[in-house]
């Protein structure tokens, strides 16, 4: 079985790491079994000795195999347990789900949001990433068919898929909105974007595979990826979104399977990717067999029409694009669901491991989303464009006419949030003001939440209030 193949593009040591899994899967190598010496394979497949040693090395982290010093290195016996290729990852990083380190001040913030439950209790909270709740639309529950939910609860394709009337709904809303004919069978209804990116991680990547995540993110520290045991690889962003010539960089570095990209009106940055760096991204991830997950969840919040707020699904005539949906950030989060757009292949496998999870989704969120996107949703979206552009704009103003030597920041085009910078001899004086604010009740985000550096903050500026405004250099 030692034998490399001739026409493969992967590194050598990646093709090692494949040949090794494949003699798993197909039981030319068993539990307990001691593999051939580095020297010894070396010399067998006429490759250096130190990509064995890297092939191995990967494989050890992995938990595939098992090296012992001076005995060599061993199929894994608990291997034998698991399925080659599991639908579900059952032996995450032990430490994967466990609460992280939390600073004081990420400590403080859950205080004092324990105590806005009493009414008397004002918070400035522009730390969230959710909509500030006096945007939130008003759904009458009283037009919803209450009478067929029981009904709906039992059909089996909903179960499986969601609910039949409002993946027509996404499905007209995704023609109108960028364009895209998709079939019923291409959508899969979730509880929001967290558990679109668990099943996509669970099962269409194995432990060990190589991602690519923006920076800063709100990708860049997910649980999510740390549970399945994946290797996280940075790519920068900038003001015009993600860089493709850094995208290009990483992927001659490592053999990125999957990219994870937010392109319109970015989280944390509110970058918007350019049509030329989407077409860029997306040749890239062609020419490389990469995989491109596409999480648009902000792209309708635009203050201008001269804003390109076209998906980078699009462009995409290769179906190289899983393209993400949520209406968390234009509903509210307690009415959980999204979509996720893809190929019926891959939309059947993920809605089997869903079901082997939870067993499907309510019925009732999905009624109240479908109730938005076909009753409330142009009104409300365009009311709402209005409201966030002036919060920005109030938001903007307060800062530079109180703090405008310490926040460096381009104007928001849309979304909800503003990434503003501090130049680094005043990283004393941000720290100071931070805490000051603190005292009053104002809370931000800092960058180092997403990946981003100690002078970096971002504000949620649908959560800005104009009692700010009205306090001149108060909390400087």
């Amino acid at each position: 079985m030692w034998n490399l193949p001739l026409t493969s593009n992967k590194p050598l040591y990646q093709q090692l790491i494949d040949l090794i899994e494949q003699g798993i899967i197909n039981g030319q190598l068993n539990p307990g079994e001691r593999l051939p010496s580095e020297r010894q394979l070396s010399n067998l497949l006429h490759i250096n000795r130190s990509t064995v040693i890297h092939a191995f090395n990967e494989l050890t982290d992995r938990g595939i195999l098992i090296r012992k010093i001076g005995s060599g290195s061993y199929i894994n016996i608990i291997k034998e347990k698991l399925q080659s290729n599991p639908l579900i990852n059952w032996y995450p990083s032990p430490s994967a789900y466990l609460q992280k380190h939390q600073d004081s001040y990420q400590l403080h913030i859950q205080e004092l949001r324990k105590k806005t439950r009493d009414k008397h209790f004002t918070l400035f909270d522009m730390a969230t990433g959710d909509l500030a709740p006096t945007l939130l639309p008003k759904i009458d529950l009283t037009d919803l068919p209450w009478h067929h939910i029981l009904s709906l609860e039992q059909d089996e394709e909903t179960t499986l898929l969601g609910l039949y009337t409002l993946r027509q709904a996404i499905q007209y809303h995704i023609k109108k909105r960028i364009g895209i004919s998709i079939e019923l069978s291409e959508i899969l209804i979730t509880t929001g974007t967290q558990q679109a990116l668990f099943l996509l991680a669970q099962t269409l990547l194995k432990p060990g595979d190589h991602i690519g995540v923006e920076l800063p993110s709100s990708f860049y520290r997910l649980p999510i990826f740390e549970a399945s045991s994946l290797r996280i690889h940075t790519i920068p962003v900038d003001q015009y979104g993600l860089n493709p010539e850094e995208l290009h960089k990483t992927i001659r570095k490592y053999p990125l399977k999957m990219i994870f990209l937010n392109p319109l009106f970015q989280n944390p940055t509110g970058s918007v990717l350019s049509s030329y760096r989407k077409k860029e991204v997306l040749r890239i991830c062609n020419d490389n067999h990469i995989a491109l997950i596409e999480d648009d969840a902000y792209s309708l919040l635009s203050f201008s029409e001269t804003v390109n707020c076209t998906p980078i699904k699009t462009y995409d005539t290769h179906n190289q694009i899983i393209y993400l949906g949520s209406l968390s950030k234009y509903i509210g989060r307690t009415i959980r669901v999204g979509w996720i757009v893809a190929p019926t292949p891959i939309i059947q496998k993920l809605a089997t491991v869903r079901r082997q999870i939870d067993g499907g989704i309510s019925v009732l969120p999905q009624l109240l989303a479908q109730y938005y996107l076909t009753q409330q949703f142009n009104h409300h979206v365009n009311w709402l464009q209005k409201k966030l552009s002036k919060k920005a704009q109030n938001l903007c103003i307060w800062l530079k006419q109180n703090y405008q030597d310490l926040f460096q920041f381009h104007e928001p085009q849309g979304g909800l949030y503003l990434y503003t910078h501090s130049p680094p001899e005043k990283n004393k004086e941000l720290t100071n003001l931070v805490q000051t604010w603190l005292k009053q009740k104002i809370i931000i985000a800092k960058g180092e939440e997403f990946g981003g550096k100690t002078n970096e903050i971002r504000f949620n500026f649908s959560q800005f209030s104009s009692k700010l405004t009205k306090k001149s250099k108060l909390f400087s």
